[in-house]
């Protein structure tokens, strides 16, 4: 007996030793399930929403502001800069928690209502590796954009205030519900739809709302006979290489994480992006004798939004057809259909926007692939033709929605407090009439 406990005295050591090699990998793999926040992955993510942020402020008000004319430039720019200042404010009493709480497959909860409960020094489901205060503030500026974005369809002749009601009921019933299909644990998400950084919730959402804000207005006074060229494209080309550059924290940001497949967003959003404009610049030289400078520039904001649904999941051989494809359907849409069907869209939102949103989300249905996205992601070409119709059950949802949702806000403030200025002030200016102020 005393030889046993002795035997057994010199063996625990070793036993426990073995118990707690055995147990290593099981700890390690629970602590892989947990949140940890990594300091590379949410440095990266503070510079991708500066850089989103800088999208708007200054990118899209310039690129707007020198599409219009002179005595529009001020209200054009001020629609943009309220519109952020609006949406940040809304979006951190109630959008975020509408858009990327639990909740159901339509609308989050408001669990996070005036940031309520908000992780300072945790994670959000879809950002583990980053602190939610800095998640939210990068979905903020997506949030910002959008609405702005759409309201470019009704430059020259809305009313500042009727913008701002607008923007508000907008962002709340439109918006946040999609964001919350797409990215929130909504139904779309649940069904597979893949829209990596806002082809259906940033780009078809805008596009269509934009198309049905230039249908409910009515053309500009003059259009499409009077002289409306743009006032200054000096501003415009400054605002798009904002944008162009701003969009690799859009895209690349999305990814949320300083890794390969952030690289891989980057690189895949630029190749579209020149693609694209030298499609647009090839045929517009072929069709109007000329290359514009509004062409190229017009033509990089169409790859750049078309390749955003996409910029997850494709390679730099798929970029290049969603560019080339991206230059020419929407120069197409811009120019020859908006002519045939006859309506105004001012600044062209349906047209690059709409159309390149609609074309990138269907082609992330083919041009997925495993080799990017992950073994689970792939398209048309690995196999799997279903993506292609799951995209498109996505498109329709939210076409659905951005369009009779939108309808209904506009009719509503058209009869509340009217939609659009006098003819008086459309004829003499926006500046002038709404803001008391000119550019000289």
């Amino acid at each position: 007996m005393s030889a046993f406990l002795t035997r057994a005295r010199h063996l625990a050591p070793a036993a426990v030793a073995m118990a707690l090699a055995a147990a290593e990998p099981l700890a390690a793999l629970a602590a892989d399930d947990k949140p940890r926040i990594d300091s590379g992955d949410t440095a990266w993510m503070i510079v991708a929403t500066a850089l989103v942020l800088m999208m708007s402020l200054p990118g899209l008000a310039l690129f707007y502001g020198g599409m219009v004319r002179k005595k529009n430039v001020l209200a054009t720019t001020a629609q943009t800069l309220a519109t952020v200042a609006l949406v940040s404010v809304l979006w951190v009493v109630i959008g975020y928690s509408l858009a990327f709480t639990p909740g159901n497959g339509v609308v989050g909860d408001l669990s996070r209502f005036l940031m309520g409960g908000l992780k300072m020094d945790g994670a959000h489901a879809a950002a583990k590796t980053v602190p939610e205060n800095v998640f939210m503030m990068f979905q903020l500026t997506f949030a910002a954009i959008t609405p702005a974005i759409v309201i470019g369809s009704a430059a020259d002749r809305i009313k500042f205030s009727a913008m701002l009601w607008f923007m508000a009921l907008w962002l709340l019933i439109v918006y946040c519900p999609v964001a919350h299909w797409v990215w929130g644990g909504g139904f779309l998400q649940k069904a597979g739809v893949l829209d990596f950084a806002g082809g259906i919730v940033v780009h078809i959402n805008a596009g269509v709302a934009g198309l049905v804000l230039a249908l409910v207005l009515k053309p500009r006074r003059g259009y499409p006979h009077e002289n409306m060229a743009p006032h200054n494209l000096v501003l415009t080309v400054v605002g798009v290489s904002l944008l162009w550059v701003g969009w690799f924290g859009f895209n690349a940001g999305s990814a949320v994480a300083a890794d390969a497949r952030a690289g891989m967003a980057m690189t895949v959003t630029h190749v579209s992006a020149a693609t694209a404009a030298l499609a647009w610049m090839f045929a517009e030289w072929a069709t109007m004798g000329k290359p514009s400078v509004l062409g190229i520039a017009s033509g990089a904001v169409a790859g750049l939004g078309t390749i955003t649904p996409a910029s997850g999941y494709v390679d730099v051989g798929a970029a290049l057809v969603i560019g080339l494809v991206a230059g020419l359907a929407c120069f197409y849409a811009s120019t020859a259909f908006k002519r045939r069907m006859g309506y105004d869209d001012s600044l062209d939102v349906f047209g690059v926007h709409g159309v390149g949103g609609l074309i990138g989300t269907l082609l992330v249905g083919v041009f997925a692939t495993s080799a990017v996205a992950g073994p689970e992601v792939k398209g048309l070409i690995e196999g799997n033709a279903q993506q292609v119709l799951t995209q498109l059950y996505g498109i329709v949802c939210c076409v659905a929605l951005s369009a009779f949702g939108t309808w209904i806000i506009l009719k509503g403030i058209d009869i509340a407090i009217g939609l659009r200025v006098t003819p008086e002030q459309e004829i003499e200016g926006l500046d002038i009439n709404l803001h008391g102020e000119t550019v000289h």
